[in-house]
């Protein structure tokens, strides 16, 4: 069983991986003719975290793909983070409504479906189905963690879109990850909880996650059960 820390603990762990240098395919800026060499030569679970010093090869964050019509916009993160320690200081009720609220006020509304895959072939396969869809257009971008010898466990990836209040693009964005070829459970996480350090075991008890997705195996045709976690209900 993987073991639990407080949520500054993975705060400080993803604020380190966004800050070191990553691995980055680019469709406005590299060839398709690379793409196919380049996912080969960066499977997630080879590539380390740490590098490898014998070889000159620095830290690596994340493993990304950005895809023809992706346009980065993250909004006012900073104003964000500041009216969040006016709120907490407060003393207002934290739920996921006041923090839904300071998203749309700073505009920081970007959201992922998260898999958390052991290492191997499982997350080799999941980001290949997920890189191919980005380059082809389907999905706007998409990055994977590498393998970490240190912390051991499992690689995450991350599927974004750009609106996680938009709960029919959330869905949308869901049927291409799994159109892909993807079957795994996936939970989707709001970026503006990611920029407010709220993960696991959080001070407000705030389930980091909105949305959670499971493969269907039985229903024609076949397709994911979603649930929304905030209201516990299925999503239509």
């Amino acid at each position: 069983m993987e073991p639990s820390f407080p949520a500054e603990t993975y705060a400080a762990e993803a604020m380190a991986a966004d800050m070191d240098p990553g691995i980055v395919f680019d469709c406005e800026e590299n060839s398709m003719s690379e793409f196919d060499d380049w996912l080969e030569s960066n499977r997630p679970s080879q590539v380390r975290r740490y590098g490898d010093e014998e070889l000159g090869v620095s830290r690596v964050g994340w493993i990304s793909v950005l895809g023809p019509d992706y346009f980065p916009n993250t909004g006012e993160v900073v104003a964000l983070q500041e009216s969040w320690e006016k709120l907490v200081a407060s003393g207002r009720a934290v739920n996921f409504e006041t923090v839904k609220e300071l998203a749309l006020n700073h505009s920081v509304l970007w959201g992922k479906w998260l898999m958390h895959l052991d290492r191997g072939f499982k997350v080799d396969h999941a980001w290949e189905c997920v890189a191919r869809a980005v380059v082809d257009g389907k999905i706007s971008s998409a990055k994977v963690s590498p393998h970490d010898p240190i912390k051991g466990g499992q690689h995450v990836i991350c599927v974004y879109n750009d609106n996680f209040t938009d709960e029919s693009q959330v869905v949308e964005l869901d049927a291409h990850i799994r159109a892909s070829g993807v079957k795994c459970p996936m939970s989707y996480k709001p970026d503006v909880y990611t920029h407010l350090g709220i993960y696991r075991n959080n001070r407000w008890m705030l389930c980091p996650t909105i949305y959670e997705s499971k493969f269907n195996l039985e229903c024609v045709p076949r397709r994911s059960r979603i649930i929304n976690k905030v209201t516990n209900l299925d999503v239509i």
